[in-house]
């Protein structure tokens, strides 16, 4: 048996499969757009190496794309029969358990690698993942501040605990913590795409609004390499610009940043899940400015039509209806609620998310569309206190949020209004009438 390079066993048929193994790890940890090609590069020394297979069928799910299940059922089922140590063959089972839909049952099997073995970066990293996708923040928390305790600075991967560590506390209203952890990670490595990631968070909690710009501007030029995240680090740098005012550096953001047609990170996943809640939830804020955003949805409509049926991603659900209803495809909007509610007749952990928080959020944002503002009011109140279990940020979940502000001030609902306006400021550090979206509301609403 070899030895990784935090110090755990690994089956693996030479030295150099395994510091391949460790190559294609550290680029999944750093956000680097180059990942499959080592994995390929590591797969060519050791077809059967288990948790090179297990990585396979990871990076296959990371994508939340049903077309690519299958594949990360049979990487799960190949990394089974290879796997020579209980830890692989629990990586097999937690893959297995995630792509048939059991992300609970996966969230245990990671938290059961973590407890016996502390320094099994790519279980914490994929709890984190998961956890924050279903809306869990305290469960992120849970795990780093389980497994820090046995990290330090000489332990290749720390780097991506301190971001971690940052972005669960952002997530949790931590914003000291965050903060020192975050920034710590970024000066072991300026290229730290997650760290910088979470900082950015706490500088638009908090309103930091040039600081944010800076902070973005001044890594940008470490970044070289960096996977799909980019576009979302760019997507941030728009959020200040749009609470600014400044509506111009907003679309120039998005034609040449994160949805810049001609980059080839989105020529290759050109409906790429976080690319799509991008784009969609930032053209849907500048409308509510009034800024003209021309053609932008259609791209992104003909993008939804052909993912009707596909419902892993429940955040992003929502993006997908806004294409739609933005375009007028009010038939292609009624079939994905349709495959909506048949996907929450299914077992697994998606189902009740769908049933209680992404269908009425989806019917209320085709509502809103349509002009019937009380309907979309009706629809997504019961939603407002259990969305975050699609997912997303509070930065992201934020869209939802000025959706139902919106359909509230538009139908007369002044109570609902207020209620959102309360839900937001007991949320949010900055207070309603100091942000774009909803100083308007926060003058004419009393509070």
């Amino acid at each position: 048996m070899a030895i990784d390079a935090r110090g755990l066993t690994i089956t693996a048929a030479s030295d150099a499969a395994v510091v391949a193994y460790d190559d294609v790890v550290e680029a999944y940890l750093k956000y680097r757009a180059d990942a499959g090609q080592r994995l390929k590069a590591a797969m060519k020394l050791d077809p059967e190496m288990p948790m090179g297979l297990v990585l396979g069928g990871v990076f296959f799910m990371l994508a939340y794309n049903t077309a690519l299940v299958p594949r990360a059922r049979s990487a799960a089922s190949a990394a089974a029969r290879h796997a020579g140590t209980d830890r692989e063959r629990a990586h097999a089972a937690a893959l297995a358990l995630w792509a048939d839909g059991d992300v609970e049952g996966a969230l245990g099997a990671w938290e059961a690698i973590m407890a016996a073995h502390p320094h099994d970066i790519l279980a914490f990293r994929l709890h984190h993942f998961c956890a924050f996708w279903l809306g869990r923040a305290g469960q992120m928390l849970r795990a780093v501040d389980a497994v820090a305790p046995a990290w330090s600075a000489a332990m290749p991967g720390y780097g991506s605990i301190l971001a971690c560590r940052c972005f669960a506390n952002e997530e949790c209203g931590n914003y000291q913590v965050a903060e020192e952890a975050g920034r710590a990670a970024v000066t072991l490595d300026p290229g730290d795409l997650w760290a910088t990631h979470g900082v950015a968070h706490i500088l638009e909690m908090q309103g930091r609004r040039g600081e944010g710009i800076a902070w973005l501007k001044t890594l940008e030029p470490h970044w070289e390499g960096g996977s799909n995240l980019m576009h979302h680090l760019w997507w941030h740098r728009a959020m200040y610009h749009l609470e600014r005012g400044e509506h111009g550096e907003v679309l120039g953001l998005y034609d040449r940043g994160f949805r810049n047609q001609g980059s080839a990170l989105l020529q290759a996943m050109p409906d790429l899940y976080i690319d799509v809640q991008n784009a969609a939830s930032m053209l849907f804020r500048l409308q509510r400015h009034g800024v003209d955003v021309g053609d932008r949805w259609v791209e992104l409509a003909d993008k939804a039509e052909a993912r009707i049926g596909d419902c892993l991603s429940t955040f992003t659900l929502p993006h997908w209806m806004m294409a739609l209803t933005a375009t007028g495809r009010t038939q292609a909007a009624a079939r994905m609620l349709d495959a909506m509610r048949e996907a929450a007749t299914q077992p697994g952990t998606v189902a009740p998310i769908l049933r209680d928080a992404a269908i009425p959020v989806c019917e209320a944002v085709l509502a809103h569309a349509q002009g019937d503002h009380a309907g979309a009011v009706a629809a997504m109140r019961p939603a407002l206190s259990v969305m975050h279990r699609m997912g997303g940020s509070h930065a992201q979940q934020d869209v939802l949020e000025q959706l139902f502000l919106d359909a509230a001030m538009k139908a007369g609902a002044q109570e609902d209004a207020r209620m959102l306006l309360e839900r937001v400021a007991g949320r949010h550090p900055v207070p309603p009438d100091r942000r774009a979206g909803y100083a308007e509301a926060a003058r004419i609403i009393p509070h």
